[in-house]
């Protein structure tokens, strides 16, 4: 199979239809062998019951119902378990981004040998409460990541197939979905300018709370792409560092105690009097700590089923 539409949906059952009619006809005249694949995120109106007509008209329309509202990520990770094309191409249900794409993505990913294609809404037709928190959400990624997108959060995205079937999205993972790949090992990441239309039906699921949510997740993702199977090398040298300030401070002050003792140099200050002095604690205390949390959690990660875990390209036995 060519091509694994994957298109997660909550609430959209108006536009449901004239998208499905709209990929048909792109792969008809491109002579793709495909499937659609909807995955209805726990939605309360008639979206199932749209795709089970869709159902009957597209051979091709395939879909997976989740009882309640997990969220995008959620969705995508099971469709790309589901998936079977060879070329993944996800997309909004809300017709904001066009299937008349699919084909410069499919040819992209299969002529240039990317593993990834991000599109790049570069004319959008949001308003300024999402488009200026989303510039600044790709500058933090991009700084952060190393990946020099301009719009990591593009619903509009093209897979290789080895991809999709190599990592896991969850939480609100789908955003860094291109640095997942990349710590996953798979760095011919491409962009591609795509059409950004309007919304032609319903309202938006665009929350505050998205950005909040989606700047812990890449915190998430920096740290446990760079540390997840060494956490001593970050909780340890942050912990080694602090106890070594303290104890430094603390014999500085304790060997200006005693000097001003040797020279007979009056010293009115006792060593307990001194705001550095419960600095230093702190920061002895703080450093004990955080390299028990790096011990802790080398214990665990010894432990965890996953701790030889390599993703291997080719092999020749």
């Amino acid at each position: 199979m060519d091509i694994s539409v994957v298109i997660p949906l909550y609430n959209e059952d108006e536009s449901l239809p004239e998208l499905t009619t709209w990929i048909a006809k792109v792969m008809r005249e491109n002579n793709f062998s495909y499937e659609v694949l909807f995955v209805d995120d726990g939605s309360t109106d008639s979206s199932w019951a749209v795709i089970e007509e869709l159902k009957k008209e597209y051979d091709a329309v395939k879909a997976i119902k989740f009882r309640r509202n997990y969220g995008k990520s959620a969705a995508l990770n099971v469709a790309f378990a589901a998936a079977e094309g060879n070329v993944i191409i996800t997309m909004d249900a809300d017709l904001q981004d066009s299937p008349d794409e699919i084909p410069e993505l499919y040819r992209r990913i299969n002529e240039e040998k990317l593993d990834i294609i991000s599109g790049w809404k570069k004319k959008r037709y949001d308003p300024i409460s999402k488009t200026i928190p989303t510039k600044l959400f790709n500058a933090a990624t991009r700084r952060m990541s190393g990946i020099q997108l301009n719009d990591f959060n593009c619903g509009l995205k093209a897979y290789r197939k080895d991809v999709v079937k190599t990592i896991e999205v969850y939480g609100e993972m789908h955003r860094y979905i291109p640095v997942i790949a990349k710590w996953a090992g798979f760095k011919k990441i491409g962009e591609q300018v795509v059409e950004h239309r309007a919304r032609k039906y319903g309202v938006t699921k665009f929350g505050l709370s998205r950005f909040i949510n989606g700047f812990l997740d890449l915190l998430s993702i920096f740290f446990v792409g760079k540390f997840g199977k060494r956490p001593m090398h970050f909780f340890g040298s942050l912990g080694v560092l602090s106890f070594l300030l303290g104890t430094f401070m603390s014999l500085w002050i304790i060997g200006v105690k005693l000097y001003h003792i040797a020279v007979s140099i009056p010293y009115k200050r006792d060593v307990t009097d001194q705001p550095l002095f419960y600095i230093a604690l702190v920061a002895i205390i703080v450093g004990s700590q955080l390299f028990l949390t790096g011990f802790v959690a080398e214990l665990v990660t010894r432990n965890a089923t996953e701790r030889n875990h390599y993703l291997i390209e080719k092999e020749i036995i």
